[in-house]
């Protein structure tokens, strides 16, 4: 088995969807149907969703839409996506991690709306964080790392003081940007990262005078790569 890395950090930031919360199955239901009402390929249109706004996703898929028709389909698509949380479900270590973190030594950087992030948090028996960042918190969503630097202001932490969890390839671009280090989970094969693992069972923190020792357990696919590593990471 392999031994577990080792990484100090002042505070972790997580993406929602795919890293902490598997809604798979709710948001493959609501694009299918906008794909549908649109005669668009539905393939197309769930290749653009990661990490991206509906906002960017809508407009990106209807370039000819005006901002009207943009403004009231992601409206219609929001309003879906609140409501369908029956498919919603921990990724597995989720609770675990968050459970033992001070309040505020974490938070949530999300594309979605913040009553889309409290209903899926709470639908997957998750908790609520003290700093969110959201669709409407930032100018630009992912790639851009805007996210991802507000919420490490808000906590009063420096960006470079943090471990930023994330599962698409626009996540882990902004989380690269932004200056922290990333923490790809479960993410695509190729997507650059410092570390990989298959879901959160592999990350354990032990929070220590304002800061939290985090030992994770890498991925078979990167424990070869990650052999070369101090067994300290890469902060002490």
């Amino acid at each position: 088995m392999t031994a577990p890395l080792a990484v100090t950090a002042r505070a972790l930031l997580f993406d929602m969807d795919g890293t902490l919360v598997d809604s798979a199955a709710s948001i493959d239901r609501v694009w299918r149907e906008f794909a549908a009402r649109h005669g668009l390929a539905p393939d197309t249109v769930l290749a653009a969703l990661p990490g991206r706004t509906a906002q960017d996703i809508v407009a990106g898929c209807l370039p000819a839409a005006d901002g009207d028709t943009v403004a009231a389909e992601v409206a219609r698509i929001r309003e879906r996506e609140e409501g369908a949380t029956d498919a919603v479900a921990e990724i597995p270590g989720a609770r675990r991690l968050l459970t033992s973190l001070p309040p505020r030594a974490w938070a949530v950087v999300t594309s979605a709306s913040r009553t889309m992030t409290e209903r899926r948090l709470a639908a997957a028996g998750l908790p609520l964080p003290e700093v969110t960042v959201c669709a409407g918190d930032v100018r630009a969503g992912k790639p851009d790392p805007e996210g991802f630097r507000t919420a490490a202001r808000l906590l009063g932490v420096d960006i470079a003081d943090c471990l930023l969890f994330e599962d698409s390839a626009p996540g882990l671009l902004a989380a690269r940007r932004s200056g922290g280090t990333a923490v790809a989970v479960a993410a695509p094969a190729g997507e650059a990262a410092p570390y990989r693992v298959d879901d959160l069972t592999a990350v354990t923190a032990h929070p220590r005078e304002g800061r939290i020792r985090v030992e994770i357990r890498p991925s078979r696919a990167h424990a070869q790569s990650a052999e070369g590593m101090s067994a300290e990471g890469i902060r002490r």
